[in-house]
């Protein structure tokens, strides 16, 4: 009896610390489902691949008796969450906007694309843009990549058009003795939502020879991560195409269609990632249940079956 008595007592204790180390596994897994979900840029995906390689090499080193290496990687592993905190800063801001509105459902749904551009939308833009630059009459297009941005994020959110994109449409915008020619027009899906919407500039000192369509590009590509913005300079007829705060400048109607290709394509620079690591944590899940139901001692369903 008291055999019986201390073997369950062992088997209740590996249960409790199989069932603690479990939870501790699958609350990490959570937190880098929620940082995936967030981010789903490839390139900044590699960056957060190789930063969590860099903890669990840290920890594993940790863990065999290495008080040097885990030293150099524990430093090393401060310093490059310290800079991926200023890379990512645009991600690190909406993840904790979104916990502070209470609002953990959505932190664990990935972001539902938009209408993909076709074809034909993104040569509507390109034409359009060519001969804007041509004529030399500036232009800001703000065309949307992922979910509808929020107009809040604008200065003055414009005057609403819901027309469809083509190119007559947009060089009429931009004719200088029209209306709204001085704002931004917002392009979503096959749609022109709005025109003459004034954008918040962004407060990077920028090149003398860049006039404010280029600072409002930057600065709204700043604050919303899901939008591009494409610019023709007045002056020059120079195009430039605006991402995540960086102008990249200048640009060729070629160079111009191969870009917005790349980043409106939905099979594009973007990787769906948060599935396969949801059913990466469920097949875990299933795993460590039935390790602890072996431990404890519980009757598999085969077994009650056969009984």
């Amino acid at each position: 009896m008291r055999d019986w008595w201390k073997q369950w007592l062992i088997n209740l204790g590996w249960s409790q610390s199989l069932l603690l180390g479990t939870l501790d596994i699958v609350l990490v897994l959570a937190l880098t489902y929620m940082i995936l979900v967030i981010i789903s840029e490839r390139r900044t995906l590699w960056m957060v691949r190789g930063f969590i390689i860099l903890m669990l090499a840290s920890a594993l080193s940790g863990r065999l008796g290495l008080p040097l290496l885990s030293f150099v990687l524990e430093k090393l592993v401060i310093g490059c969450a310290v800079a991926m905190a200023v890379a990512l800063q645009l991600e690190f801001r909406r993840f904790l906007e979104q916990l502070g509105r209470g609002e953990f459902r959505q932190l664990f749904q990935p972001d539902r694309l938009a209408i993909p551009k076709s074809d034909s939308v993104i040569d509507e833009i390109v034409e359009a843009v060519k001969e804007l630059s041509k004529n030399r009459i500036g232009a800001l297009l703000i065309v949307e990549t992922t979910g509808p941005i929020d107009e809040r994020d604008f200065s003055v959110p414009g005057v609403k058009l819901n027309a469809e994109v083509s190119k007559e449409l947009i060089q009429t915008i931009f004719q200088p003795k029209t209306l709204l020619h001085d704002g931004a027009t917002l392009i979503r899906g096959s749609r022109i939502v709005s025109s003459g919407i004034i954008l918040p500039l962004s407060g990077r000192t920028a090149s003398r020879q860049l006039g404010t369509r280029h600072r409002a590009a930057m600065g709204i590509t700043e604050r919303v991560e899901n939008c591009i913005c494409v610019v023709v300079s007045e002056e020059t007829g120079s195009i430039s195409l605006a991402e995540r705060g960086t102008l990249n400048r200048p640009l060729t109607i070629k160079k111009l269609k191969e870009s917005l290709e790349a980043l409106l394509s939905p099979t594009g620079d973007r990787e769906a990632v948060a599935p396969g690591l949801l059913s990466f944590v469920r097949q875990m899940g299933g795993k460590a249940l039935a390790l602890a139901s072996r431990l404890l001692r519980l009757p598999s369903t085969a077994s009650r079956d056969k009984k």
